[in-house]
């Protein structure tokens, strides 16, 4: 019965986890199945033709922003960094020769964080030609790389170029001075339009940049200027996130004690879908063409966003970092979450593992299912030969619910696509097409 499924209602930001980055949720996984599952995974054979993804966690910042969730440091000293750097460098080296990953080519490399442009040029280049004796990056499609504006200078852009880097990805996050110093970012706005533009003078293929919907204190006024100011830099790709508060940010905690530190608002979801639904119509309305329910490009033909498109259809990443993720064989598996016991790991010669979950057939199809959902639409052909699955059938309940709301514009059997509603609250959608016991309990 349809009834038995979550119903959506308007509410405001609360604290919690939104965004759906895998499934099942992370809160199953468990220590238990580093053993059972995640050291057996890596030492079988892969399945044939499955592409393989390395992710670098670099964790540090100048500034832990409010909003932040990730595991980050922002009071690391130089040495403590070379340290980690040679960790990292050091766990790459006790993967790459196992079952699972000897020989193979990489496909996708993502460089995230925290800040990995925090890192000095020398630093940089150290780290990377280190990592690449060990599994060259020629053959990568795509080399991801995160900045925070503020710590870009033109030589350390041109080393960034010279290692590989395809995707330049700028967390602008906001063209306020006002609004970034409210929620605790590190950069200002002569910062973003220094680092953009010599960025485009040393021809990266794709320069990113990342806005968020949402934040605290932002206005009307505001966003509508934050829009205009991206259409005047006209990036290749725009990615625009609704502000969200998981458990452990700092607004979070405010906001669950009651101390008052922050007395500006965050959104709540039916402004934040409305403001990234009218950034969306402007990009289109200059050429721009809606990719997925966070990313808008400018053109279809080059700009390409590897990442997502091979884990959203179950390849192979080596996570690599402390609290990092990854997933192998059809086994996800996270890092330890501290940075003595990943570093005591590594040290000691074994995998970092902290947590694993081997999902069923039928999770992996799920998972799919609703990460593919995020790109807009998903084609019942792709899952009927992968997975011997009809999803028409299967997720019967879910779609007509989607239709009968108005958040399912297309189900026939070519192809079921979300309306431009359904893809502005995807999110929080998602979790219809969660096996029963998976709904309603904690994500992370």
């Amino acid at each position: 019965m349809t009834d038995r499924l979550p119903v959506v209602v308007e509410e405001p930001t609360e604290v919690g986890s939104y965004f759906v980055a895998t499934y099942p949720p992370f809160s199953v996984w468990t220590k238990a199945a580093v053993e059972s599952d995640a050291r057996p995974a890596l030492d079988a054979p892969p399945v044939p033709g499955t592409p393989l993804g390395l992710y670098l966690h670099i964790p540090f910042c100048r500034k832990r922003c409010h909003f932040c969730y990730f595991r980050v440091y922002t009071d690391r000293n130089a040495r403590e960094v070379a340290d980690y750097l040679d960790v990292l460098a050091r766990e790459w080296e006790l993967y790459a020769d196992r079952p699972a990953l000897a020989g193979r080519p990489l496909n996708f490399i993502y460089v995230g964080g925290g800040t990995p442009s925090f890192l000095s040029t020398e630093q940089l280049e150290s780290l990377v030609t280190r990592l690449t004796r060990t599994r060259a990056w020629d053959e990568a499609e795509e080399v991801t790389f995160e900045c925070e504006p503020g710590t870009l200078t033109k030589a350390k852009l041109e080393a960034i170029r010279r290692i590989g880097v395809t995707r330049l990805s700028l967390g602008i996050e906001n063209f306020s001075d006002r609004i970034l110093e409210l929620n605790g970012r590190a950069h200002r706005s002569p910062e973003m339009f220094r680092a953009y533009e010599q960025a485009r003078a040393l021809g990266f293929p794709q320069i990113n940049v990342d806005l968020i919907a949402g934040m605290l204190g932002e206005t009307e006024e505001n966003w509508q200027a934050c829009v205009r100011t991206t259409l005047a830099l006209a990036p290749d790709s725009v990615t625009i996130y609704q502000m969200e508060l998981p458990f452990n940010t700092t607004i979070s905690r405010d906001l669950l004690t009651g101390s008052g530190q922050f007395l500006e608002p965050v959104a709540d979801w039916a402004t934040k879908r409305r403001w990234v639904a009218e950034a969306f119509e402007a990009l289109e309305a200059v050429g721009y063409h809606v990719r997925s329910a966070y990313t808008a490009v400018r053109d279809r033909a080059r700009t390409r966003f590897v990442y997502t498109d091979r884990l959203w259809q179950g390849a192979d990443m080596i996570g690599l970092g402390v609290a990092s993720f990854g997933h192998v064989n059809g086994v996800h598996m996270q890092n330890l979450d501290t940075w003595e016991a990943y570093s005591a790991a590594i040290r000691g010669g074994a995998p970092a593992l902290g947590r694993a979950y081997r999902p069923t057939d039928e999770e992996r199809m799920i998972r799919e299912v609703v990460l593919q959902l995020k790109f807009g639409s998903i084609r019942p052909s792709y899952f009927r030969d992968k997975y011997a699955v009809d999803i028409l059938s299967r997720f019967r309940e879910p779609i007509a619910w989607l239709a009968a709301h108005g958040y399912l514009q297309i189900a026939t059997p070519e192809v079921v696509a979300l309306s431009r509603e359904g893809l502005l609250r995807v999110d929080a959608l998602l979790p219809h097409f969660f096996k029963p016991e998976h709904r309603g309990i904690r994500y992370t």
